[in-house]
């Protein structure tokens, strides 16, 4: 799958936290109020002189407070979803992925326009200053820096500086209504944070960490048989660096003399690493051993080696106080998902959704039934 410099700029912005393109607190959003009309029914397209050619109307899936959603408009959110799969499909595989997106694809087609609408509603539009600052940034961000560049990403996607406006413009638009309708009313008590922090301590704990210090003795082999003069040998002398190791020697010298592992240029070092990274038995080996201390010899694919305990830090968990800020961020996103779908499913539950496609209604039924209620027009 291709990467062009667009995608990365548009995966860039779909990346973008709330708080990055919505006002501080404090602050609102440049607001041009739009001229009062009457909202108007979608009305067929005229009936132009054809010449001989074919008009192809768009199918219509679903009007949404008399704005609708095509059958190419899903299909193209089809596409987008499937391109980002980074993988070859087989075409049983193909409808076998779409048949899992789709329902997903549909409630946030749907979703979507109810935001759109409901930030049509507050008067919320971009600015031009505002869309220039933001596309200033992402085009920072992306190294897009001159114009030829960012026009020549344009047009390796096949899109137009008025398409993204119109995209941005959309995710703007949601951030904002997001950021007023539903997280600037979301608020976390000391008591919340307490009892998450009690529940989940192990979220804000560091894990135990081992540095060891390792040395090899290499035994040379065809890879079919093993000399066993040259294991014995190798055997003998990887004890004796042992016996020099207790004695008192310095590991880190000893792996400088005679160590054939890769680590040698490091003295050996290795880590630091978890417990749950290390073998059981290289566990084993090291178990009841203090920093400075020297495992038995042992044999390895490549030979006979011995490991020291360079250091080992405890498990250490977070005190509350020290935690504060990644309790308060897990607790309001947590309550902000939760708040988000229940705002979701009021603005589902005061729309008129008028369903042209009974396939298409089913799968968004099974999809929001379990949170939505009931459309005030289902199935028209």
């Amino acid at each position: 799958m291709r990467t062009t410099a667009l995608a990365v700029l548009v995966a860039a912005l779909a990346a973008v936290p709330l708080a990055a393109q919505a006002p501080a607190e404090g602050q609102a959003l440049a607001v041009q109020q739009p001229p009062a009309a009457q909202p108007q029914a979608a009305q067929p397209p005229a009936q132009a002189p054809t010449g001989g050619r074919v008009e192809i109307l768009q199918q219509i899936l679903v009007k949404v407070n008399g704005e609708i959603i095509t059958k190419t408009e899903l299909e193209d959110r089809q596409v987008v979803a499937l391109r980002q799969r980074a993988q070859q499909m087989s075409d049983e595989e193909l409808k076998k992925a779409i048949a899992a997106i789709t329902p997903d694809i549909l409630v946030d087609a749907v979703d979507e326009l109810l935001l759109l609408q409901r930030g049509k509603e507050l008067g919320y539009k971009v600015t031009d200053e505002q869309f220039k600052r933001v596309l200033d940034n992402i085009r920072k961000e992306n190294k897009l820096e001159s114009d030829e560049q960012f026009n020549a990403a344009l047009k390796q996607e096949g899109i137009t500086i008025e398409q993204l406006r119109k995209n941005l413009e959309k995710q703007m638009v949601i951030n904002q209504v997001q950021q007023v309708e539903v997280a600037g009313k979301v608020g976390i008590s000391e008591s919340e944070a307490q009892a998450y922090y009690d529940e989940h301590k192990n979220e804000f704990t560091t894990p135990a960490a081992l540095s060891l210090r390792e040395l090899l003795v290499a035994v040379k082999t065809d890879g079919k048989t093993i000399n066993v003069a040259a294991d014995d040998a190798a055997k003998a002398k990887a004890e004796g660096l042992l016996a020099r190791a207790r004695a008192g020697e310095s590991f880190a010298a000893l792996v400088a003399e005679a160590s054939d592992a890769p680590s040698k240029a490091n003295g050996g070092l290795v880590g630091p690493l978890s417990a749950g990274e290390l073998d059981p038995g290289v566990l084993k080996l090291i178990e009841g051993l203090k920093p400075g201390g020297v495992s038995d010899v042992f044999r390895t694919g490549g030979g006979w080696a011995l490991l020291q305990l360079d250091s080992s830090v405890p498990p250490a968990v977070k005190s509350f106080e020290t935690a504060r800020e990644d309790i308060a961020q897990k607790v309001y996103d947590s309550k902000r998902s939760a708040e988000f779908g229940r705002y979701l499913t009021k603005l589902r539950g005061e729309a008129i959704i008028e369903w042209k496609n009974e396939e298409m209604h089913k799968l968004w039924m099974t999809r929001t039934s379990a949170s939505a209620q009931p459309p005030k027009n289902p199935g028209l």
